[in-house]
C-alpha cells in the first residue's frame, strides 16, 4: 500500500492532467502526419487540415483540462478564458481574411510576415516569464540563473527576437519598400552584434536573481531586434528564398523553447518539426545554389554586377508570335522554366492552357524548376498547384537538365537568374558557380520577358544573346494568351 501511494505522488496523477498531456501526444501525432502528407500536392491541403486539427485539439484540449496544483493539493484551472477566445477569434478572422485576399504574388511576403508574428510570440514569452522566474530564484536565495528554465527563457528571446525583426525587414524586402544595405562595414557589424548578444545572454545567467530587476531582459530583446535587422539588411534579393527559410526554422527552434519552458509536448514536437524542416530545407537551398550558408548571410550575393557579365554589343534575336506558335506546335519535347514573372502576371493558368493544348498535339510538355525560382521555398510549385498541372509534369533541375539535349524547345516565362549561362561560363561573375538549369543545351530557347531588365540578382544575362535564343517580349499573361490563340489557329 505504502507503494502505491508513492508512486502515486512520484506520477503527481491528476485526471485533468492526464487527459492533458494524451491531448499533447495526438496533437504532436497529427503535426509528423500533417508534415508527412505536405510532401505531395494531391495530399498537401489534406496536411494541411490535420496539423490544423492537432492544433486545434492542443488548444481545446489545454482550455479545458489544464490545471495548476495549489500548494493545500487542489487543482485550478484557467480564470482568463473569455480573454483566449477574444484572442483566438480575432487572430483567426485576421490570418484567415488575410489569407483569402493574398496574391499568389504577394505570398513569399505573408509567409514572411506569419513567420515573424511567431517569432514575436516566442519573445513575449520569454518577457512573461523571466520576472517570474527572477523572483522564483530569488526567493531561494541562488547564487545564480544558471538553470534550464534561465536558457530556455534567454533563448526563446533571443531567437525569437532576431526572427521577428529579420522575417519583417525580408517582409520590406520582398514587398520592395525596403532595398539592399550593401556596405563590407555591415559583415563586421553583423559579427559583432552576434558576439555581443551571445556573451549578454552567459552574463545575465550568471547574474544573482533580484526579484523586480528585469532591465536585463529587455537590453537582450533590444540586441535581438537590432541585430534581426542588421542581420538581413546586407543581403541580396536573390538569397531571399534561403533567408525566408533560415528564419522559419529560427522561430521553429524559438517556439521549442517554450515547449520546454513549460513541458508541453505540443509545443516542443511543433517547434522541433519547423526547426529541423526549415533547417534542412535551408541547407538544401544552399547546396542547390552552391554556396555556403555563412556566404549567404553575410550578403555577397545580389546587387552587383560583374564586369565579365556585360552584354557588350551583342544583338539579341526575337521571334514572332506565329514563328513561335509553329516551332511549338510541330516540336516532340518541349520545357517550361518558370520565374518570379510567371507569379507577377498571374500566368499560371495560360502556362496550363499552353500545356493541354499542345499536349492534345501530342507534344511532351514537362516543367523545368529551379530550387530558389522566385521568392518563397516551392513558389513555383504552388504557383503551377493552384493552376492544376501534374505534379508528376514538374522536374527538379538535375532531372531537367538530364532531358535539355533531347528538348526541341525551352520557354523560358519570368526566369532569369536561375537560367544564365553566366553561372558555368563566367569565373567573375555573382553567381559562379551556382547551379542553373541548363537551357541553352535544348535545340531552340524562347525567353518571355517585358524588357531586357536584370533579375532579382541585378546581374546581366548572357542567355538572351545564346544563338539559341529568341526574345518574345511583352506581358507574360497576354503574350501567353496570344500564342495559345495563334497555336489554335494552325
Amino acid at each position: 500500500m505504502d507503494t502505491i501511494i508513492t508512486l502515486q505522488r512520484f506520477f503527481d496523477f491528476s485526471p485533468y492532467i492526464s487527459i492533458l498531456e494524451i491531448s499533447y501526444i495526438l496533437a504532436s501525432i497529427l503535426f509528423v502526419l500533417g508534415l508527412k502528407k505536405l510532401s505531395h500536392p494531391d495530399t498537401a491541403r489534406n496536411g494541411n487540415l490535420w496539423a490544423a486539427a492537432g492544433m486545434g485539439l492542443a488548444i481545446l484540449c489545454t482550455i479545458l483540462f489544464h490545471k495548476t496544483k495549489l500548494e493545500n493539493g487542489t487543482y485550478e484551472g484557467i480564470s482568463n478564458i473569455l480573454f483566449i477566445l477574444v484572442a483566438l477569434f480575432i487572430g483567426s478572422f485576421v490570418g484567415w481574411f488575410a489569407a483569402r485576399k493574398v496574391k499568389m504574388t504577394a505570398m513569399p511576403q505573408m509567409v514572411s510576415l506569419f513567420n515573424g508574428m511567431g517569432g514575436a510570440c516566442a519573445a513575449l514569452i520569454s518577457l512573461m516569464e523571466f520576472p517570474r522566474m527572477q523572483e522564483a530564484l530569488a526567493s531561494q536565495h541562488a547564487a545564480s540563473m544558471f538553470t534550464g528554465e534561465a536558457v530556455a527563457i534567454l533563448l526563446g528571446l533571443g531567437i525569437g527576437g532576431v526572427s521577428f525583426a529579420g522575417s519583417m525587414v525580408a517582409f520590406g524586402k520582398l514587398d520592395e519598400r525596403i532595398g539592399d544595405l550593401k556596405s563590407p562595414v555591415l559583415r563586421y557589424i553583423n559579427l559583432a552584434f552576434l558576439a555581443l548578444l551571445l556573451i549578454f545572454i552567459v552574463f545575465i545567467m550568471f547574474q544573482v536573481p533580484v526579484a523586480g530587476q528585469t532591465w536585463m531582459i529587455y537590453v537582450l530583446a533590444l540586441l535581438a531586434l537590432v541585430y534581426g535587422v542588421t542581420f538581413v539588411m546586407p543581403i541580396g534579393g536573390a538569397d531571399m528564398p534561403v533567408v525566408i527559410s533560415l528564419l522559419n526554422s529560427f522561430t521553429g527552434v524559438a517556439a521549442a523553447m517554450g515547449g520546454f519552458l513549460y513541458n508541453n509536448q505540443a509545443m516542443l514536437t511543433g517547434g522541433i518539426l519547423v526547426g529541423s524542416s526549415g533547417t534542412i530545407l535551408t541547407i538544401l537551398m544552399c547546396r542547390a545554389m552552391n554556396r555556403s550558408l555563412l556566404n549567404v548571410i553575410i550578403g555577397a550575393f545580389g546587387g552587383s554586377t560583374a564586369a565579365g557579365t556585360q552584354s557588350g554589343d551583342q544583338a539579341v534575336k526575337e521571334i514572332t508570335l506565329s514563328d513561335a506558335a509553329i516551332l511549338l506546335s510541330y516540336s516532340q519535347k518541349v520545357f517550361i522554366v518558370p520565374g518570379y514573372g510567371l507569379a507577377v502576371a498571374q500566368a499560371q493558368h495560360l502556362c496550363q492552357e499552353l500545356d493541354t493544348l499542345l499536349s492534345s498535339k501530342g507534344v511532351v510538355v514537362k516543367y523545368g524548376i529551379h530550387p530558389v525560382a522566385g521568392r518563397m521555398p516551392g513558389h513555383m510549385n504552388v504557383l503551377l498547384a493552384e493552376a492544376d498541372v501534374p505534379y508528376e509534369k514538374l522536374l527538379e533541375m538535375e532531372d531537367a537538365n538530364n532531358e535539355m539535349g533531347s528538348t526541341d524547345v525551352v520557354i523560358v516565362v519570368g526566369a532569369n537568374d536561375v537560367v544564365n549561362p553566366a553561372a558555368e561560363e563566367d569565373p567573375s561573375s555573382p553567381i559562379a558557380g551556382m547551379p542553373v538549369i541548363q537551357v541553352w543545351n535544348a535545340k531552340n530557347v524562347i525567353v518571355m520577358k517585358r524588357s531586357m531588365a536584370k533579375g532579382y540578382a541585378a546581374i546581366e544575362n548572357k542567355l538572351f544573346y545564346h544563338p539559341k535564343t529568341r526574345m518574345l517580349f511583352g506581358d507574360a499573361k497576354a503574350t501567353l494568351q496570344k500564342l495559345v490563340t495563334a497555336i489554335k489557329s494552325l
